[in-house]
């Protein structure tokens, strides 16, 4: 069981029927509620709330922040940024979803634009397993289709992955790494693909699978506190 925090700007799922209709009680619940059927112990968070919900006491008390975000990221505050930032350097897994290679956190995290080419038109996506022996990997076939989605395509303006687990084919020809491992400072981070706010794609079992397997492989390995902080030590220690 990992303790995990779903986070969701949960904008559009109360402004557009087309949204609500596919995720009435937002993105994050359905998330959510998945991964407690998957033995996970999770709380949610959304931008309205005090602190956008992250607070430090929720912060400390999450093993693995699962960020969905889309045409708010600049009403993340700074603060808040930094907050998610320190603790995920201090170990606390991060897994930014979709739209999510754009929000403040993953943008400082990876120190480049994060910029993709899209295509919003209903496409197929084919997602190819190139690291089988990845942990995130796990259970999954050679391949898995997720039936209409966004396109996203290359140039994807990132950093090279440590590891590079997935990558999409989309029905217009385009390819994406769409499943990226970082580590920065003792956190751990996946970037995964796919989603959309007006596509049911957080329905799709193998989606929560790799999710689940993305929890487990981003939970931090040791229950010792870790900072990254400067600590003056004592040399009689």
């Amino acid at each position: 069981m990992v303790a995990v925090t779903v986070w969701n700007e949960y904008l559009e799922e109360q402004q557009h029927n087309d949204v609500a209709e596919i995720y009435p009680d937002g993105i994050h619940m359905t998330i959510a509620e998945k991964l407690r059927t998957r033995g996970h112990e999770v709380r949610t968070a959304t931008l309205d709330e005090p602190d956008h919900g992250l607070t430090p006491a929720v912060l400390d008390d999450t093993s693995v922040l699962v960020w969905w975000g889309h045409n708010a990221h600049e009403e993340v505050d700074d603060e808040i940024v930094d907050r998610v930032c320190r603790r995920i350097h201090d170990g606390m897994g991060f897994v930014p979803l979709h739209s999510a290679h754009f929000s403040k956190p993953f943008k400082r995290l990876m120190g480049t634009p994060c910029s993709v080419t899209y295509r919003e038109s209903r496409e197929r996506e084919r997602i190819w397993v190139v690291d089988p022996s990845h942990p995130i990997s796990a259970g999954l076939d050679r391949s898995f289709v997720i039936p209409e989605t966004e396109m996203y395509g290359e140039p994807f303006a990132i950093p090279e992955p440590d590891r590079l687990v997935f990558v999409s084919w989309f029905a217009g020809g385009e390819v994406f790494r769409s499943g990226c491992c970082y580590h920065r400072g003792n956190g751990r981070i996946f970037y995964f693909r796919p989603g959309h706010e007006t596509y049911p794609v957080y329905h799709e079992a193998v989606v929560l699978d790799v999710i689940d397997n993305a929890v487990m492989w981003a939970a931090p390995r040791t229950a010792r506190p870790i900072s990254t902080t400067n600590t003056e030590v004592d040399p009689s220690e």
